[in-house]
């Protein structure tokens, strides 16, 4: 067992979620026999990078069936229009400006550099939802991101490279990181956002690991791999997005700016957390183990007094805490979903059907869980009508709460 960045043998494992069908690979017809694969996590006392041990071939996940697009989310596309504006003043961008994003998805935000005039390129591995951003007006490359496709396929170097969710997405991430510097023009930015590992181990946040994501990233450990390729972080910023992300940016390392205080205060604040400490880690894996006891008993105990739990929202994290926990139609009925791509399967592993959000309004359950815990506002909104009724919302993570 070899670390894949560093290839160091100091991998440290500290939680089996054990058997997972994957994430987002939603069952149809409700058939059992799906492909499931150990899920295991792992930190390298060598580099940093805390890692899935096993993984599947990403062109088996991100293809003609992955189903997760991104503008079913009115609060994530809110905060990409936002970047959008903060970024074009910014760097000042001009209809002339050379702007890729990797990992496009359904064009969810680079539909908002349209106001500016500005026509980007989007590329996206997933033709399904490429295809979604072709229909209005996005220009997208179905392809995976690599240092090769760099050197073939990008010929007008870029002034910006966004890269929202995807650092984690890669498999060989020096490989990805070394297109990056191939893609970026000399004086230009990477932005990237990702899920902070900090604000996960702090918060429990367990359902974020699952085999789409093969790395959970600090900047610790981004700082050592930026370095190696010869870019440099310049700036990051905290943000609230999925329970916690960090937004870096990123620059040729012989490029003039200056690096912000921001960078050396958070890598001070991760190292006092204890970042680079196994027992960190081990200590999560242990919270995780207990927290899979207290939401059996939990949903026991209401299931016991004869009531009804529907869940909100298909996401992939709660595939993950439902597997691991063992939560299957036994405990909720079903799942409501916006995405009508989504809706009429079932979710992968525990097999609970997924169905349109009508069926609430039919059945007026007694509980619902939100699934997607980081979007409870938006979703309990979203859902205020339930409340003549007198439903209650539960949410499992970072802790069980009922209101």
């Amino acid at each position: 067992m070899e670390c894949r960045y560093c290839k160091g043998t100091k991998l440290i494992k500290f939680l089996d979620l054990g058997q997972q069908a994957l994430a987002n690979d939603y069952a149809k017809n409700g058939m059992m026999g799906q492909y499931h694969l150990p899920l295991k996590v792992a930190f390298c006392e060598k580099c940093g990078l805390v890692q899935v041990i096993d993984y599947e071939a990403p062109e088996n996940i991100f293809n003609e069936e992955y189903k997760y697009y991104s503008s079913y989310s009115t609060s994530w596309l809110n905060h990409c229009e936002k970047y959008v504006d903060m970024i074009v003043k910014r760097n000042n961008l001009t209809s002339a400006s050379n702007i890729i994003e990797i990992a496009s998805n359904d064009g969810y935000l680079l539909q908002y550099f349209k106001k500016y005039n500005i026509d980007p390129l989007g590329i996206e591995p997933s033709a399904s939802v490429a295809e979604i951003a072709r229909s209005i007006g996005i220009k997208t490359d179905i392809n995976f991101f690599t240092k090769e496709y760099a050197i073939k396929n990008i010929k007008q170097k870029a002034d910006l490279i966004i890269g929202n969710n995807v650092l984690a997405h890669v498999p060989d991430i020096r490989n990805f990181v070394a297109g990056l510097k191939i893609a970026l023009e000399k004086n230009g930015t990477i932005t990237l956002e990702f899920p902070s590992l900090m604000e996960m181990l702090k918060n429990n946040y367990f359902d974020t690991i699952y085999h789409e994501h093969f790395s959970y990233l600090s900047l610790y450990f981004l700082k050592r791999l930026f370095e190696n390729e010869g870019l440099k972080v310049y700036d990051v910023e905290l943000l609230h997005t999925h329970g916690g992300s960090l937004r870096i940016y990123v620059t040729h390392f012989e490029n003039s700016i200056k690096v912000q205080k921001s960078v050396e205060k958070l890598l001070q604040h991760e190292y006092e957390y204890g970042i680079a400490d196994k027992m960190t880690y081990i200590r999560f894996g242990e919270h995780a183990k207990q927290t899979k006891y207290e939401i059996v008993k939990a949903l026991l105990e209401i299931k016991q007094k004869g009531k009804r739990i529907v869940g909100y929202g298909a996401a992939a994290k709660g595939n993950t805490l439902f597997n691991y926990v063992g939560i299957d139609a036994d405990y909720i009925d079903y799942v409501v979903d916006k995405s009508p791509y989504k809706q009429g399967s079932y979710l992968p592993g525990s097999l609970i059907e997924i169905c349109n959000i009508d069926r609430i309004k039919q059945d007026k359950p007694d509980y619902i869980i939100i699934i997607p815990w980081n979007l409870k506002k938006e979703i309990e909104k979203e859902l205020d009508f339930v409340k003549e009724w007198g439903t209650k919302f539960i949410t499992l993570l970072p802790e069980i709460v009922v209101w």
